[in-house]
């Protein structure tokens, strides 16, 4: 089973990404094995997702917005992180060049869509800061009729949309 990522790269409180690390880590438990998680390697959502799928003997597979996408990390902690991840993914796909950075990004939150059983939301509900952010993923999963776990961690709610012959 394919698990798809896409949420927010900052969260308002540390005791949100506990809360999402835990909620992850029970959706995972709950799924047919063996995992494979889907992510674009971002900071915060999509690299916390594809750590603890790496922790649960999953595989990870990789979809990057576009070849330079290294350099849009801010720092060396964010930057070593995301090669280590890069390095531990069985499979990587790296998008040609859009005519923007957030183009690219849509692109590939799009693309993890189309390429897993289950996209995990960690999202607040509200809509995209910019093209391609979480919000853009979500309303694509929803018109392409993805199952969807929505964990919101400012309200610490949980809304799965999963089709009733696909319950987890």
């Amino acid at each position: 089973m394919r698990i798809g990522i896409t949420g927010h790269q900052r969260l308002q409180k540390p005791s949100d990404w506990d809360w999402t690390r835990t909620e992850i880590l029970k959706v995972l438990k709950r799924l047919p094995q063996p995992l494979i998680g889907v992510s674009s390697l971002a900071v915060g959502a999509d690299q916390l997702f594809a750590r603890i799928v790496l922790e649960s003997s999953g595989e990870l597979e990789a979809v990057i917005p576009f070849e330079s996408y290294e350099k849009t990390f801010a720092d060396d902690v964010d930057k070593d992180s995301y090669r280590r991840l890069l390095k531990s993914s069985s499979r990587v796909e790296v998008l040609p060049k859009s005519d923007s950075d957030e183009e690219g990004y849509l692109r590939a939150g799009m693309r993890v869509v189309d390429l897993c059983d289950l996209l995990i939301a960690v999202w607040d509900g509200k809509p995209a800061a910019g093209l391609g952010g979480t919000g853009d993923i979500v309303n694509y999963a929803h018109e392409s009729n993805r199952n969807l776990i929505h964990l919101n961690p400012t309200g610490r709610k949980i809304v799965e949309t999963v089709e009733p012959h696909d319950r987890l």
